[in-house]
C-alpha cells in the first residue's frame, strides 16, 4: 500500500472536512430516520461513558459546564426511560473510558479536572454495587477508547500529554491487564470504536490537532489488526471523492451489521460502514444540534445517540436511528 501522499492530503483535507460537518447535505436525499426518545435524566452533560450490558444500557460521569459528574444511570430501551443507580465511586470525571464483560460493566482513565487518570472499576447491575480493580496498566490519559470484542476488553490510544496508539487488554478473571499486539495505526485521541460481531472498527480522533484518516479493524478472535481504506475525501473519480468523515471526537454504533460515525465537529453529518465492501455511505444527519463528545450505544441491535457539547450548550437529549428507511421531520 503506497501512504507517501497521506500527511499532505490530510493537511489539505482536513479544515474542509471539519467545516464540512456543520453543513451537512441536503438531507432529503438520504435514508435513514432520526427518532427522539425518553431524555437523560441526569443533568445535560459532555464526556460521558456508556455500555450496555443484556438490553440495557448504563450512561455516566462526564461534565456538564460547572463540575465534573459521578452519577450513574440505567435506560430501559424497550419500555424508554431512565433510572438512577449507584454513583460511581471512583472520582468525579469526564472523558473515561468504558467496556462490558460478561455481565458487568468497567470505567476507569479520564480527567477530573487537575490529573489525567489510571484508575479502573467494575460494575455489577445485579448488586447495583462498584469494585476498584487494578489500575489500567498503561500511563494515566484522558480521551482513549475502550471496547469489547471475543469476551475481552480493550482500553487504548488518548492523551497523557502525548497523543497515544498502545492498547491492553483486560482479563476480568485474573483482574490483570497486558499489552495488547501492536496497533498500526497513527497516535491520536478522541477516537471513536464500533463493533461488529468479534471485530472492532476504529478510526477518526485527533493527534496534534489534525483529523486522522486512518481506520483499522480489529479481529478479537486473532487479536490482529488490518487497515482498511482511508476515510478522507480522494480524488475524482475514486470511491472516496465525496467521502467527509474525518473529524475528532465523534461517536458510533452498530446496526444490521453495519456501523455508523455522527457527530463530532460540532456536526450532525451521518456515515454508514459496509465492513463487506469496505465502503462508506451517507445517510441522514442527526436531526438535532450538532455536538461534540455524545455517546454512542448499541442496544438489542438499536443505534442511539444522546448527549454532547456544542459550546457552552450541553445536552441531556437521546435519538434513536433508524436505517433503511425514508426521513421524516419532526418524530
Amino acid at each position: 500500500m503506497i501512504r507517501c501522499k497521506k500527511n499532505v492530503i490530510s493537511l489539505l483535507v482536513v479544515g474542509i472536512a471539519l467545516v464540512g460537518c456543520n453543513n451537512d447535505d441536503n438531507d432529503d436525499e438520504l435514508y435513514g430516520n432520526w427518532v427522539s426518545r425518553s431524555a437523560f435524566d441526569g443533568v445535560a452533560r459532555t464526556g460521558s461513558v456508556g455500555i450496555v450490558i443484556d438490553n440495557y444500557a448504563f450512561v455516566g460521569t462526564g461534565y456538564n459546564g460547572d463540575e465534573y459528574l459521578n452519577d450513574w444511570w440505567i435506560y430501559d430501551s424497550e419500555n424508554d426511560f431512565w433510572e438512577q443507580k449507584a454513583d460511581f465511586i471512583g472520582s468525579k470525571r469526564t472523558s473515561a473510558s468504558a467496556f462490558a464483560i460478561n455481565g458487568k460493566g468497567y470505567v476507569g482513565l479520564g480527567y477530573d479536572g487537575t490529573n489525567k487518570l489510571k484508575d479502573f472499576y467494575e460494575y455489577n447491575p445485579e448488586t447495583n454495587i462498584w469494585i476498584q480493580k487494578a489500575d489500567f496498566a498503561g500511563t494515566a490519559r484522558y480521551g482513549a477508547v475502550g471496547f469489547q470484542v471475543a469476551n475481552t476488553g480493550y482500553m487504548g490510544t488518548g492523551y497523557d500529554g502525548n497523543y497515544l496508539k498502545d492498547f491492553y487488554k483486560y482479563n476480568p478473571t485474573t483482574d490483570t491487564w497486558t499489552v495488547s499486539n501492536g496497533f498500526g495505526g497513527n497516535k491520536r485521541r478522541n477516537a471513536t470504536v464500533f463493533t461488529i460481531g468479534d471485530k472492532a472498527y476504529l478510526g477518526t480522533g485527533l493527534n496534534n490537532s489534525v483529523a486522522q484518516i486512518d481506520f483499522w479493524e480489529f479481529d478479537g478472535s486473532t487479536e490482529t489488526w488490518t487497515q482498511k481504506r482511508d476515510i478522507n475525501n480522494g480524488d475524482d473519480g475514486e470511491y472516496n471523492a465525496d467521502y467527509s468523515i474525518i473529524r475528532g471526537n465523534a461517536c458510533s454504533f452498530s446496526v444490521n451489521g453495519k456501523g455508523y460515525i455522527t457527530c463530532g465537529g460540532n456536526g450532525t453529518s451521518t456515515w454508514e460502514y459496509n465492513p463487506s465492501t469496505d465502503l462508506w455511505v451517507q445517510v441522514t444527519g442527526l436531526e438535532s444540534s450538532g455536538r461534540n463528545d455524545a455517546v454512542g450505544l448499541t442496544i438489542n441491535n438499536r443505534g442511539f445517540v444522546l448527549l454532547g457539547r456544542n459550546g457552552t450548550s450541553y445536552y441531556d437529549d437521546v435519538w434513536e436511528f433508524l436505517p433503511g428507511v425514508t426521513q421524516i421531520d419532526n418524530d
